[in-house]
Order: structure tokens, then sequence, then C-alpha cells
């Protein structure tokens, strides 16, 4: 890939462009000023429809739809994923895990920016059977998450499963687009019936589902074979993750959505990164695939049994490291931070309370602490490092050191 050192630094030189000048033009108050009244007038002209079709409710199409929810939620294919590396299936794990990754910061982009409400509640009902689903009531509504992610992961996978074949069969074609287009339906009439989202969310996730799968459909192989290449990969994608984290918009009130991003932000980072350094060992293309003789199902059981202890190892220490590394490293070079979460003592520990500098930082202002006071932060939430290492962490132990473990172990 010649001139791709060239490439790179557009695309980083790009975003740190627009972090600057979003934020000197205050771009998105001013384009949620433009947006946010006509979505909350759909949402609230939306809630009739929701009423009548909750009118037929009962507990087992609570049941149905709720648990159809949690299949394609984000926590689902953040299990699901780990999987289908282990099963053989590189190239289609590797580009779902940058799909949602790619899905999951768009649309959470898009929801902070409008901040446009859900249904109100009451009138609405609305069934939150998860803790999951709690948390991502929660969050703004416009678009909905769920139609979004579901348009693109399952189109992606049908895209995947008819290129694969040998030979066109017009029958596999149709019954795959049309169980596709009913998981989707079923998916976005059930966000209405749990009183989750209304119409104009169902809508615009679609829309923006549909227009990035056909992105996506053009640029996955040129990424893939960026990643599987040694071309300043890791890199590259330690510095473009790391601008993601300030590339992301202040909503009017504060939601997990930014939780999230940082979460498959980190994710994308240790798949991209241990892939990269792992590709001709365990996820070329020719690796034995579940199913086949090489890797009976005995085996890829055994390396279920195996894998999971082991990413979820890993996750804790990955988290408990990085809550003892990162206030230290921040204290040392007088970056103010706080902590709502993970260390709900920092403050008062590294000398700052709500906040705020107290007499001994004072003194201890270096580079960075002034380039947070440009950026006009008062302090930088640690629990963002905290949670992005923890999970590049877990997603690095996937496809590097669990493959390891079963090359060493003969799985």
């Amino acid at each position: 890939m010649e001139g791709s050192g060239t490439w790179q630094g557009l695309i980083l030189v790009g975003i740190v462009t627009w972090i600057c000048l979003s934020s000197y033009l205050n771009l998105t108050l001013k384009f949620r000023s433009l947006v946010q009244p006509w979505v909350a007038r759909q949402v609230v002209g939306g809630v009739p429809l929701i009423l009548r079709i909750q009118k037929y409710q009962n507990g087992v199409l609570d049941a149905f739809f709720s648990g159809l929810s949690c299949v394609v939620s984000v926590p689902f294919y953040t299990a699901f994923l780990p999987l289908l590396f282990w099963s053989g299936h590189g190239r289609l794990a590797r580009q779902m895990t940058l799909l949602i990754a790619f899905c999951d910061y768009l649309g959470n982009c898009i929801k902070d920016v409008v901040s446009a409400p859900r249904p109100s509640c009451p009138p609405v009902r609305r069934i939150t059977a998860t803790k999951d689903e709690e948390d991502n009531a929660m969050e703004y509504g416009l678009p909905s998450s769920h139609t979004l992610n579901t348009v693109c992961l399952s189109g992606y996978l049908l895209h995947y499963v008819l290129s694969s074949l040998e030979r066109e069969n017009v029958s596999i074609q149709y019954y795959g687009f049309a169980l596709t287009c009913l998981l989707v339906a079923l998916i976005a009439f059930g966000r209405i019936y749990l009183g989750m989202h209304s119409v104009v969310d169902i809508i615009s996730g679609l829309v923006i589902g549909i227009l990035i799968l056909g992105l996506w459909l053009t640029v996955n192989e040129k990424i893939d074979d960026f990643i599987t290449s040694k071309q300043n990969v890791s890199s590259f994608w330690t510095a473009l993750s790391f601008l993601l984290l300030f590339a992301y918009p202040t909503p009017e009130h504060p939601t997990p959505s930014y939780e999230y991003h940082t979460a498959f932000n980190g994710v994308a980072l240790g798949i991209v990164t241990g892939v990269q350094q792992t590709y001709s060992q365990f996820h070329h293309e020719a690796a034995p695939r579940i199913f086949s003789p090489e890797l009976p199902i005995s085996s890829y059981l055994g390396r279920v049994m195996v894998g999971i202890p082991t990413i979820l190892l890993v996750k804790f220490c990955s988290k408990s490291l990085a809550k003892w590394t990162l206030p230290t490293v921040s204290y040392a070079l007088g970056i103010p931070i706080r902590s709502s979460t993970y260390i709900p003592k920092l403050m008062l520990d590294s000398g700052y309370a709500n906040g705020k500098k107290t007499d001994d930082t004072k003194n201890s202002v270096g580079y960075l602490q002034k380039l947070s006071e440009f950026l006009n932060q008062d302090s930088f939430d640690v629990d963002t490092g905290i949670r992005f290492l923890q999970y590049a962490g877990l997603a690095w132990s996937v496809v590097d050191l669990v493959p390891s473990l079963f090359s060493y172990i003969n799985l």
C-alpha cells in the first residue's frame, strides 16, 4: 500500500482539525438547536401510535420482544464475537467487530448531538427487562441503536454468506434477504412496543443503518487488507483511537453513550493490534474452521472452556492495572483528573477536590495540564482511560493471548 503514511497522516490531521473547528464554532449546539425541536415534536406526535400498539400488550409479547432486544444488543455481540474468532472465521469476526464499533460510535454521536427525548413515560409504558435495557433508557432516542446495528450487522452477515458461496443460488439469496428483513422489522417494531423508541427514531435508525452498511461494503476489504498488513497499523490505530475519545460531541445532559463508545473503541484497538501481530499464525484464511476435521466440535468446545475464563481474567487484571497506573502517571504529569465510578476517593488522594485544583497541586503545572486548560477542562475523567484500557486488553487477549494458549495445548 504505497503512500500509506500519507493518508494515515491526513486522516489524523483531519480529525484534529475537526475537533478544533467544531469546538471553536460550537457546531454541536448550533446543529442541535436546528434539529432537536423538530425531532421532539415528532416524538410527542408519535405517542398516540405507541399507546395504540401497547393496548395489545401481554406477558408473552413482553418476553418475546425483550428477549429479541437482548439477542441483538451490544453485550450479546461482545460475548458472541470471541466465539466467532475462535471458530476460525477470522475475517468475518474482524469485520463485524469493527463494524459494530463504527455503528456504536456514529449512532451514539448522533444521539448526543441531537439530544432528542424518548417517548414520555408515562403515558407510554416502558419495559426494561434487563440492566442493559435500563442503561439504554438513559440514553437519548434518535436514532434507534438496536435498529441501526441490526441493519448493519445482519446485512453484512448476509453479504458475507452469499459472497462465500461457490455459485449463486437465487433461492438462498431470496430467503436470506427475507429473513434479514424480518429480523429488522421485528426489532424495529419491538422497540416501539417496549416503549423505548418512537417512529422517528426507528426510521432514522433504518436510514442511517443502510447508509453505513453501503459505505462499509465499499471499504471493508481495503480496511481488512490494511489491518493484516505491517504498515504502521498499531501506531496509526492507537493515535486514531485516542483522537476518537476527544472527537465526540457533548450531550445536553450526561448519558451512558460515551461509555459504550469508549469500550468499543478499546475493543477495536485491541483487535487490530492483536490481529496484525498474529495474523499469519492464527487468523489467516487457511486457519482451521469449526466442523472441519482440523477443528471438530469437541476441540472448539475445549477452546471455549479455556478461552472464556482467560479473557475474563485479563479483563479484571487490565482494569486493576489501569486503576493503579493511570492516576499515578496523571499525577506525575500534572494532569487534573477525576473519577466518579472506579476510584471514588481519587480526588482527595491526588490533590484534587471536586475536579478543582488544591493548593498542593497549583505548583505542579506541566504542558499537559496547560493543554487541559486550553481545552477548557477543569479535569479529565480517568474512568474513560480505565475503561478504554480494560476493553483493549480484553480484546487483545481474544485474538493474541488465547490463540497462543490454544496452540500451546494443541486445541
